[in-house]
């Protein structure tokens, strides 16, 4: 038995001798930090971000006077109340306008894009209606994906507000603290839209939160005023409903925009006059979906 164990370990590590040495496989960890999102078939960014940036004396100078004219107004609107007004004004707000499209400067605070970023088909635009006083995006939706071998689903059209800046580049966000519905009138083509608000958050891994509602256009000729509850708004993170369901935020809100991405192929038009926050004493809804007990009583 003594001689037969000895024989098959000498046979054992001559077979170890023959054969190659074979790395062992390395399993992946998961990170405990998020990387940046990269849509699939979307470049990576390879330059340093300092790269990007046009070193102008002239364009200098026009932003030094421009961020401190609007630091100026920082300090003006400051003494006469929240947001420049007087605070008696501020208190019994009930209805207020944030964006309404009057001329081409306005249009300037939005932004489009479409699945072609990443190879799509899909096309859309922004331009200033009849008269110039109302948006009209328009454009073609195609679901056909990219030929990347990577992505597998294609088709939507978005616009967005831009992120409000105070002087300085700092951030500067919306306060609808006031108010419980948002108010909207628009007119399109009897197309479902998705209605995103992104609020500031406190953690990094929270940055791709969206708080995402339903609009359903009726189409014809028509105008249709849309009031939705803020209470309403559920809770998204990268396109995924979340189970842990939380109310907006509303005194740190950044942008609001329109995702439509219904599969039905062909154009498409959106028109909208303006985009206002209300106070409806009628709804008295907190929160529409259930929350989980974060220290339920025992």
């Amino acid at each position: 038995t003594k001689n037969s164990g000895t024989q098959l370990l000498s046979s054992i590590l001559h077979h170890q001798l023959l054969l190659p040495s074979i790395t062992p496989l390395a399993v992946p960890k998961r990170a405990v930090i998020q990387g940046e999102y990269r849509r699939p078939g979307q470049p990576k960014k390879d330059k340093f971000p300092w790269q990007n940036i046009n070193f102008s004396f002239s364009k200098g100078l026009e932003g030094i006077k421009k961020h401190f004219t609007l630091l100026k107004k920082e300090f003006t609107d400051h003494w006469v109340g929240p947001e420049g007004r007087p605070i008696v004004e501020h208190m019994l707000e009930q209805n207020r306008v944030v964006w309404e499209f009057r001329g081409p400067e306005s249009l300037e605070e939005w932004t489009v894009s479409s699945d072609h970023e990443i190879g799509g088909h899909s096309e859309v635009y922004l331009k200033l209606g009849k008269n110039d006083n109302t948006c009209f995006l328009y454009g073609t939706l195609s679901s056909t994906p990219p030929r990347d071998g990577e992505t597998r689903y294609s088709g939507y059209c978005t616009m967005r507000s831009k992120q409000p800046l105070a002087s300085f580049d700092r951030k500067k966000h919306h306060d609808w603290s006031s108010f419980n519905t948002l108010h909207l009138r628009v007119r399109g083509d009897g197309r479902p839209w998705m209605i995103n608000i992104v609020a500031e958050t406190y953690f990094f891994h929270q940055k791709d939160d969206i708080y995402s509602y339903f609009l359903y256009t009726r189409g014809g000729p028509y105008w249709q005023d849309v009031k939705i509850p803020f209470s309403k708004f559920f809770l998204t993170h990268r396109g995924r409903i979340q189970d842990d369901q939380h109310p907006l935020w509303l005194d740190k809100v950044n942008t609001i925009g329109f995702t439509l991405g219904d599969k039905a192929d062909g154009p498409f038009q959106l028109e909208i006059d303006f985009i206002g926050v209300c106070k409806d004493y009628a709804h008295t809804e907190e929160f529409a979906y259930e929350a989980y007990k974060r220290n339920p009583e025992v």
